[in-house]
């Protein structure tokens, strides 16, 4: 995952519409990863009980840290979408970002169960 955010920075950092074409194949991002996040979620979704409501970020200290990355990967989502939009970085970047934070969701709740810890589940405030 490390060396796929070294990969999403420098499609970042590489305009698509101003770079030279040496830079641009250097710095591509494929579907492929994408397409291995989506396998590794679904090995590990398969190992878990089926989620019946939404989760808060809790679950101990792994799993909470976790959660915390996955907000750190949302955010930095939502700062690469209008890159994308206007054409100045790879799609499948934006894509990478967004199925990074559903698997680092899922391996939160791995995570808590795990370490045996217990998950808050959201209840909504009578009124």
């Amino acid at each position: 995952i490390q060396c796929m955010l070294q990969d999403v920075n420098s499609n970042i950092a590489t305009p698509l519409s101003s770079a030279r074409e040496a830079h641009l194949k250097r710095t591509s991002f494929s579907e492929k990863p994408v397409l291995e996040l989506e396998q590794w979620i679904d090995s590990y979704t398969e190992q878990l009980p089926p989620l019946r409501a939404f989760i808060l970020p809790s679950g101990g200290k792994s799993s909470a840290a976790l959660h915390f990355s996955r907000a750190v990967c949302r955010r930095a989502e939502r700062r690469v979408v209008p890159l994308v939009q206007a054409g100045e970085a790879d799609p499948n970047v934006a894509k990478y970002l967004n199925r990074l934070s559903d698997f680092l969701f899922v391996l939160a709740r791995y995570a808590a169960m795990k370490e045996g810890e217990e998950e808050t589940i959201y209840v909504r405030p009578q009124t």
